[in-house]
Order: C-alpha cells, then structure tokens, then sequence
C-alpha cells in the first residue's frame, strides 16, 4: 500500500492545495475551503501530479453489498495500473468482513499482495488524507449526502446511480462537487457501451431525421407481501443505514439480505428508493437526453399514471406511464414492460424517418437484475440497416467515447477533464425521473421550470422536491456543518 508524502514543504503544499479547491468555489463553499488552511494540509497524489511519489489513485469503497461487488470492487480492481482500493466500508460487519476478503483476493490474482483496512463508518475515511477517491455503492437515500461530504473533503467520486433520492438533494450534489472542483462520475455504465453511444451520435447527426418521439421501456420488481417486524441483527448499525429516513421497525426485506447478495428490499421502499422509474430509469433517460441533446435540461409538460401495491411492505409504483413533453418539441414515453403498451427494455428513437432501438440485449449489470422482457435480438437496431452505417465527415457530431465507466472516471481523475456521466448531468437524468415520479402520485398534467428547478403553480408538487430529514443525518445537516466549520 503507498503512503503519501511531499518533497516540497508543509506550507507551500498547503498554499498548493488552498489554491487548487479555492478555484472556481464561492459563498459559504469557499469559506469552509479556506477553513483547511489553517489545518495540517496532507495533499493528496493527485493534486501533487508529477512532483507525487506515487501516482497511483487510492481509493475507498463505500458499501460492499451487492452492487459494490458486482460493479465497483472488480471494475477498480482491473484498473490496478491506475488505482488500488486501499479500504473498505460498510455499516454491516459482515458484509465489510466479505467487501475486504474480496478485494484482498481479487488483487491476489493479480499477484499484488494488498491489506485493505476496514470500517465502519465512512466519515473516518473522509478524514485520511491518504485517500484520493471514494467509489459510493450504497442505497439510494444516502447518495447525495455520502457525495457532498466526499466531496467537501476534496475527494474524487464514483457514484451509483440514482444521483439522489430527491431533487433538492441532487442539486445540492451537483453544486457541491463543482465548487468543491471535484470529479465525479455517475453508475451510468450505459454511456460506456459502444452500442448506446453510436445510437446517441446518429440520432445526433440527424441519421432518423428530426426528432419526434423517444420511447422507454423498464422492467419491473416484484410485489412484496406481509412481513414481520425482527430483531436488528448482530453487526449491522441499522441507524446509520436508516441515515436520514424515518425511524421504523428492522425487517430484513426492508434492508438486504442477510445471507447472500440477492436483489435488496429497501429497491421496492419509497423512502430509500423510487423504484424503476429512478432505478432503471436513470440509465434510460440518461440515454435518452444524450440523443435528445437534452443532459443539462429537463422535460416541460409532464402527465403520468401509476398503480401501487395496495398491501405489503413494499411501495413504490408498481407499473406505470409517463409522457413528458421537451421545450424542443420532442415527446418522452416511459413505459413498464407490463403495461399493455409492450415496449420492451431499452430507448426507441423515433423521427420523421425512421428510428433507433438500443438497448442492453441480453446483458445485466448484475446476476439478480429483473429478465422480463429483455429483448434477446441486437443492442442496436434501426428501421432501415442504412441508418446504421458508419459516421463520416468533418462535421460530424462525435459524443464522450468511454470503454469502461471505471477506466472513464480515473482517466478523468488525471486529466481533471469531466467524465462521460458528470454530477450535473446525472442529476438532470435523475431529475427527469423525480419530476416523473411526483407527476404520478399527483395524478394532472404538471408544468416543470427545468432551469428554476420547480413546477409552475404547484405547491403540493413542489412540496416533493425535497422531504424531511431525521437528525444528525442528511445533506441540509450536512452542508450546514461545513458552513459552520468555515
């Protein structure tokens, strides 16, 4: 494991790294970064650069369930010429004990010998200076606050998508990473597959014509029955999971499962989650504003019906559709792949001549991913084998090309460039969905100011921007904090 170190000396490091995150930050963002010069300033490999001793990026996981597993812990650790994970954290013992074996092995393959410290909570690992970055694979109700706190600590982020369970909350992010003048990089691995990207580029150089009508087909989870309050169990810091929701009752269908690493609970709870119109649906819609030319806006006109469960613990919309109407004309129809509509898992491109399907074909991003509907045919297909030939010219629109959404996120970690899934363009994705969700439990048509980020003449659907936030926990307590320190 390396240890950093500087030749050059205390003060001018710490005027080195003053510098560097004062740039671009203002208001009470820059007053709690000035606050770090008057602290003991251990700078980082990465913003040291050539003059570092080592410049492999250290990093930090942050939850080691089933998604830290499946996606973060390997995809980092195949970039080991890059970066090396360094800790590991979880509020499940067991599960830490299992993320840290894990990784230990995986580099042990490699025949690099790795000790990878534990813990429990990740605020000690917010204040290593050691460590450069943290990959954030935790449920979605702790997203935003895990990333502004990473953020305000000057590390760099991988981040799972959803960007945030709330718009509020994913604004707040997205500001917080800028001024902070950090990377981060959303789960949304879709812009890393060849087949989404060349989609998104002929839609782009105009291969279907105008632009009409974007479809979106998800699958669904599904529905939960009666289950039984149980004891908290031995290892798991159910408060800290809780974070800022509700205090209720521990059952493990709420939470994830203690033996094994299937498909978790809390997927189907509105208070962690909301469901696949944020869960698959930010991947969709991702993909649909890259081709719209629509990743730092959002939708006008929305209107949406859903069904919910109506027992059981789980509760989040079971199917649904939405319609949301662009300020450049061009329609959004998100549909469950159970509705009678049948559009299947992926993102039509329609125009005045002809279309665009992509989709993930037969792929999962992880071995418990719903499989209904997935179509089996090609990840990318059009109504006519022309639209699909290759790009050529000089005027050519040409998108972020990314091999491996972990590989994007170091490269851009060096390079200081914006990754292929930016914090504001994830929360835009994120927001799309949201403005969908609360169109749906309010059951009219809704008016969305994407630049003001509220709806026009709605109080009850602008109440839903944000929700409360149980102390000490949350991204209002959060914030207020690194204003205080400053």
């Amino acid at each position: 494991m390396h240890t950093h170190t500087a030749n050059t000396s205390h003060s001018s490091r710490r005027q080195f790294l003053r510098t560097t995150l004062l740039a671009g930050a203002t208001g009470a963002m820059a007053s709690y970064l000035r606050a770090a010069d008057s602290a003991p300033a251990i700078v980082p490999a990465k913003v040291l650069g050539k003059n570092a001793p080592s410049k492999v990026i250290q990093i930090a996981q942050i939850g080691c369930g089933r998604i830290g597993r499946e996606s973060e812990i390997p995809g980092i650790v195949k970039q080991s010429h890059l970066a090396r994970i360094v800790a590991a954290c979880d509020v499940d013992a067991q599960r830490l004990s299992l993320g840290k074996q894990l990784i230990e092995q995986l580099y042990a393959k490699q025949s690099l010998s790795m000790s990878v410290k534990a813990y429990a909570d990740y605020r000690e690992i917010l204040r290593d200076p050691s460590i450069d970055a943290v990959a954030i694979s935790v449920p979605d109700h702790w997203h935003g606050q895990m990333a502004i706190e990473a953020a305000l600590a000057g590390k760099d982020i991988y981040l799972q998508k959803p960007a945030a369970i709330t718009i509020r909350e994913g604004r707040q992010m997205a500001d917080a990473v800028k001024q902070a003048g950090r990377i981060l990089q959303l789960g949304s691995q879709q812009r890393s597959s060849e087949n989404f990207r060349i989609g998104c580029e002929l839609v782009r150089n105009g291969r279907i014509g105008r632009l009409k009508e974007v479809r979106i087909g998800l699958p669904t989870d599904p529905l939960g029955g009666v289950v039984p309050d149980m004891p908290v169990p031995a290892g798991l810091d159910y408060d800290a999971w809780l974070g800022a929701t509700p205090m209720v009752p521990y059952t493990e269908k709420r939470v994830h499962p203690q033996k094994g690493f299937g498909r978790p609970g809390w997927m189907c709870l509105e208070a962690y989650c909301a469901g696949m119109i944020t869960n698959w649906g930010a991947h969709h819609v991702d993909i649909a504003h890259w081709g719209m030319g629509a990743e730092l806006t959002g939708p006008g006109e929305v209107i949406a019906q859903a069904t919910y469960p109506k027992s059981g613990l789980w509760d989040v919309a079971s199917t649904f559709h939405v319609e949301m109407k662009y300020p450049n004309g061009v329609t959004m129809i998100i549909d469950t792949m159970s509705d009678t509509n049948g559009i299947p898992n992926g993102v039509k491109f329609i125009g005045e001549e002809g279309w665009i399907f992509v989709s993930r074909g037969s792929a999962k991003a992880t071995a418990s991913d719903p499989t209904s509907g997935q179509p089996a045919g090609k990840p990318l297909a059009a109504s006519n084998a022309k639209i699909l030939e290759p790009l050529s010219g000089s005027n050519v629109i040409r998108l972020h090309a990314s091999k491996n959404q972990h590989l994007d996120w170091l490269e851009s970690i060096q390079t200081r460039q914006d990754p292929v899934a930016s914090a504001e363009v994830g929360h835009r994705s994120c927001s799309a969905c949201l403005v969908a969700q609360i169109a749906m439990k309010r059951g009219s048509k809704l008016t969305w100011d994407a630049k003001a980020e509220r709806f026009v003449g709605d109080d009850a659907a602008n109440a839903m921007l944000t929700r409360p936030q149980r102390a000490p926990y949350g991204t209002d307590a959060a914030l207020k904090k690194a204003t205080a320190k400053a």
